[in-house]
């Protein structure tokens, strides 16, 4: 067995890395960028060696500072991570050359993977079903157009070295692809050196099913069940779950035998993840087609880990080591269900938008992820899990991932996993920079979700016009008014005791007006009793003044000492100058809290209007001015590509909302623009 390791990776897969390796009694080396200096992952290994600069293609690139920083260090063999360098062919071969061991699979594998026309040659050759399209690479746009009709629309254009949810981009008509294919060659040159782009049938209805698979270099090969990522936006993936509700024991040996089959025809070893695409609208099953392999650890690898009980990094790094896996096909199972949330620094409620900045607050429902060795552990703290690389006061930076945290709950049925993520997200404090966790509650409550109905289209059908909120219930409403009423009277006990007007012979008010989005709740505090709207409302919790976190629970009956409440509730609170914003179950709800005596006279109160920006095109993000589309004097129309802005690798079309008259350019194409930086006004 290794001695040290290194771990040419970042962020949360170095610190998951890391605390295997430690149990195992390797010690490690953390390779770090300046944006990183600080970062928890390099703190955690036995020693760090600098790379570079921040961006990645001057640190995290550096196949050869990688290699000195083994040899330096005297580390026997390199863990990739995801990402970066992991799926890297040359890495491997200069690994090898050195005499470094590689934690991953075989060079030769890596590289007839990665390329995705190849790749899709060496599935149908293996007896892989596979998706219909185009063969080769793709050069003009006209060919494109011709290709995309003969295979007859939808259709996904791909760069053939992508990865990650970058290039790709959807056609639904000849015009989708004569907008996008330039910019699909243009993300795969920008992101990963190659411009190649290959065409294939869109499957509609689809479901994105992924097969685990596990060998050692003896030869043994086996599949860990499928996860199902069919919740994505952009063609990322958001949640992650194991198993999949739709996968029957018939389909998942018929997927998993032919995982192995792909595996085998390239001398695979390590872990690695076959990616299949689903026709939902199939009833039998029996219509899914090999996407890509990827030859690496995957985000999602704890989901499967939770239900079968195996460590994959353990079984990497000995795998890498020689030894032979401990386990045969058969002792594979499937225990409880386990769902992953991906925790991003982007704004849902404004289109999604990438998030950089400090972490204020950070403070996740449980601490890190520690691994204990146990397969129970790997399920976290009573089934919550939470893989991290960040810490409160830390950067998230525009040179990498946006990634946070991974969010991971194990119950015995779905419905139980789903729940302890509600619960959970509801008690995950981040503030500084937008994030999703809002947005993660809502896909979680969602009936759809919960009924096992999901497609890759499952965002884009269910939130067309963006993201407002999860919708509250009348329950959940009628809870958040008790709440005001409660923390109102205690803030009002608290003020009156400090100014001195307090001297335990007057109560504090008890009658309030608490209103919620349009809405007028009338709420009575007395003898510890509380009504909304003249109905009982049994609720418990512990608030001091100037908590900005507190657990509600909820019961049917408030003279029963001895009942079980009926749901509980995580409130993160934030105070506003009429009262508080509450935000909790994937929403934030403002609360208006007045004595109910002044209530009436907040009608006579004068409204502020918002400023008229619908002239402006603004930044939405920072990013850089990759092209501007119009020039000054120019008429445009609704609909009409203004400018393309990359943020976080990925380009975005701004486009005008109305019809309009260019005015004036205020930037320049290779600009780097901040957040509401005007790009051009119109007229």
């Amino acid at each position: 067995m290794f001695k040290k390791i290194l771990i040419a990776n970042r962020g949360e897969i170095a610190c998951r890395v890391i605390k295997t390796a430690r149990r195992m009694g390797i010690k490690t080396v953390a390779v770090y960028s300046d944006a990183d200096a600080r970062a928890p992952f390099v703190q955690m290994a036995d020693e760090a060696v600098h790379l570079g600069p921040p961006p990645a293609a001057e640190s995290y690139l550096l196949a050869d500072k990688i290699i000195q920083a083994c040899k330096d260090t005297g580390a026997e063999a390199v863990h990739p991570g995801y990402g970066f360098l992991s799926e890297r062919a040359s890495f491997v071969e200069a690994l090898d050359a050195e005499g470094i061991a590689f934690i991953g699979p075989p060079a030769n594998a890596i590289a007839a993977m990665g390329d995705k026309i190849e790749s899709k040659k060496l599935a149908k050759a293996a007896g892989v079903n596979t998706v219909p399209g185009s063969e080769d690479a793709i050069d003009t746009t006209e060919e494109a157009l011709k290709v995309s009709n003969e295979i007859g629309y939808p259709v996904m254009m791909k760069a053939s070295a992508g990865g990650g949810g970058k290039g790709m981009r959807l056609a639904w008509n000849d015009k989708d692809v004569e907008e996008g294919f330039e910019a699909t060659k243009r993300e795969g040159l920008n992101s990963f050196g190659d411009d190649r782009v290959f065409i294939e049938k869109f499957i509609e209805d689809p479901r994105h099913i992924e097969i685990q698979v596990l060998g050692d270099k003896h030869g043994n090969i086996l599949y860990l069940n499928e996860r199902e990522c069919s919740i994505q936006r952009r063609h990322q993936k958001v949640v992650e779950e194991a198993p999949s509700p739709f996968v029957t024991p018939k389909m998942r040996k018929a997927m998993g035998e032919q995982a192995v089959a792909l595996s085998r025809a390239v001398g695979y070893f390590s872990a690695g993840t076959v990616e299949l695409i689903v026709s939902g609208a199939d009833p039998t099953g029996e219509s899914f087609y090999f996407l890509e392999m990827n030859t690496r650890l995957q985000v999602e690898h704890p989901v499967t880990e939770a239900i079968t009980g195996i460590d994959l990094v353990e079984q990497m790094i000995r795998v890498a080591a020689g030894e032979k896996l401990p386990f045969t096909q058969d002792d594979i199972g499937i225990d409880g269900w386990a769902i992953e949330n991906r925790v991003y620094a982007e704004d849902p409620y404004r289109g999604f938008l990438p998030s950089i900045g400090r972490l204020v607050r950070y403070q996740p429902p449980v601490e890190g992820w520690t691994d204990d060795g146990s397969a129970n552990g790997r399920r976290g703290v009573d089934g919550v899990r939470v893989d991290d690389g960040v810490f409160e006061g830390g950067e998230v930076s525009m040179f990498y991932d946006p990634m946070i945290a991974k969010l991971v709950t194990w119950g015995e049925t779905r419905d139980e996993a789903a729940d302890k993520q509600v619960h959970a997200l509801d008690a995950f404090r981040l503030e500084g920079l937008g994030h999703n966790v809002d947005f993660l509650s809502a896909i979680m409550q969602h009936p759809r979700f919960r009924a096992g109905e999901l497609t890759t289209g499952f965002i884009a059908e269910e939130y067309p016009d963006g993201f407002e909120g999860a919708p509250a219930t009348e329950q959940l409403t009628g809870v958040l008014a008790a709440v005001g009423g409660v923390i109102a009277t205690l803030d009002a006990d608290r003020a009156r005791r400090i100014d001195g007007q307090l001297d335990g012979s007057m109560p504090p008010p008890g009658d309030w007006s608490v209103t919620i989005a349009g809405s007028d709740y009338a709420v009575s505090l007395e003898e510890n009793a509380i009504t909304v709207n003249g109905d009982p409302v049994a609720i418990e919790m512990a608030y001091t003044p100037g908590e900005r976190f507190v657990e509600v629970a909820l019961f049917a009956d408030a003279d029963d000492d001895d009942a079980e409440p009926i749901d509980t509730f995580g409130l993160q609170l934030e105070p506003t100058r009429t009262g508080y914003a509450i935000t909790t179950r994937g929403a934030r709800h403002a609360l208006r809290i007045l004595p109910a005596h002044v209530a009436p006279l907040a009608s006579h109160m004068i409204e502020k209007v918002p400023p008229d920006l619908s002239k402006l095109l603004i930044c939405p993000m920072p990013g850089l001015l990759v092209a501007l589309h119009v020039g000054e004097g120019d008429e445009v129309q609704p609909g009409q590509p203004l400018a393309t802005v990359e943020a976080m690798k990925m380009e975005n079309i701004l486009r005008a909302e109305k019809t309009a008259k260019v005015a004036k350019i205020n930037a320049a194409q290779g600009d780097s623009l901040a957040v509401d930086e005007v790009i051009l006004e119109l007229e």
